[in-house]
């Protein structure tokens, strides 16, 4: 998203949300396609609680906000995609859990060498991917995964690159 569309979309959110919803403000994060809203909710009081019991708490405190909250949710997401004509998808975070609830997985068309879908034929063959379509979303997700800090700055970069390009002359 660019920065006026992030901006004009996350105070669209924060306007629409119920307060007591989340104990923060949500995070908004998107693409052309996609609005992705991610809230985090009170974490669970559980004293001298073992780890499976503090992990089911969390668990269960995500899957009552999806279920109390859907109808209510299913609405506003409604009124986003008219708004703003992208598909809006929802998660919740407690403590250190975190569950996406509706999320669309988009088809992307690319283009690869011999080489490059050996690649993706040797995760499938292993049992890594059932699909090449499969196994090119691994790679992607690892790729995030293992260079988030180098990705995180291209992003940075490529939104000082927007802004500048912003401020430049006007065409007339």
């Amino acid at each position: 998203m660019n920065d006026n569309a992030s901006e004009t979309i996350k105070g669209w959110f924060a306007g629409r949300l119920p307060a007591a919803w989340f104990v923060e403000p949500v995070e908004i994060t998107g693409d052309q396609e996609e609005i992705l809203v991610l809230g985090r909710l009170a974490d669970v009081e559980l004293l001298e609680a073992g780890s499976e019991a503090v992990v089911a708490a969390r668990g269960a405190r995500i899957d009552r906000f999806r279920e109390e909250t859907r109808e209510e949710r299913m609405q506003i997401a409604s009124e986003a995609q008219q708004r703003f004509r992208r598909r809006v998808s929802w998660g919740a975070a407690c403590g250190d859990q975190t569950t996406l609830f509706t999320t669309s997985s988009v088809p992307v068309m690319t283009r690869l060498r011999i080489s490059e879908r050996g690649v993706l034929d040797t995760l499938v063959a292993a049992g890594v991917a059932r699909s090449r379509s499969e196994a090119l979303a691994w790679c992607v997700r690892l790729v995030g995964k293992h260079q988030a800090d180098w990705i995180k700055d291209l992003r940075d970069a490529f939104a000082a690159v927007e802004k500048v390009r912003a401020e430049g002359p006007s065409e007339a």
